[in-house]
């Protein structure tokens, strides 16, 4: 029986210079509103029909975005690797708009606060929209669990 969806996420912890106590936070909440609910199939179904669930695990190899897709067990079904170039900038954008928002919330006014927040999910649906482009023929996913990703994915992308 068919069961798309991720039960476990793993980031590459050696491409991960620095992280504050906010991105850490922002980090657990994605990883554990991912796998409360998603929804992710890989297109290329493997030769034993095995449709899931799934553990996955990012990298940043050499620039690229490397997703490690194993069954349950663990074994290896395919690694998706994607160039990084489309994504560039929505990172760039977020890390930019993130750091106003966490310095913001410290000092500002609620309406500054808010103000910044919604500039802040913008960004953030489009780059989720971005990587569902980019998936696009690779993994089927929803929305949320390209918000969730995208929210991964910047934080291999943090550096010091």
């Amino acid at each position: 029986m068919a069961d798309p969806r991720i039960i476990d996420v793993t980031l590459d912890e050696r491409t991960i210079l620095w992280r504050s106590a906010d991105i850490e936070q922002e980090r657990r909440i994605a990883i554990f509103d991912l796998l409360e609910a998603n929804h992710f199939a890989p297109a290329r179904t493997p030769p034993d029909h095995y449709a899931g669930p799934y553990r996955i695990a990012l990298s940043v190899p050499e620039g690229r975005l490397a997703i490690d897709i194993t069954r349950e067990d663990g074994s290896l079904i395919e690694t998706l690797v994607l160039g990084m170039a489309r994504l560039r900038r929505p990172i760039r954008d977020y890390f930019a708009i993130c750091d106003s928002y966490y310095k913001a919330i410290r000092q500002a006014t609620p309406h500054e606060i808010e103000t910044i927040d919604m500039a802040r999910r913008g960004i953030h649906n489009e780059a989720a929209e971005a990587l569902r482009e980019r998936l696009d023929g690779k993994v089927e996913i929803d929305f949320d669990t390209a918000r969730r990703l995208f929210t991964l994915i910047c934080v291999l992308h943090i550096k010091a």
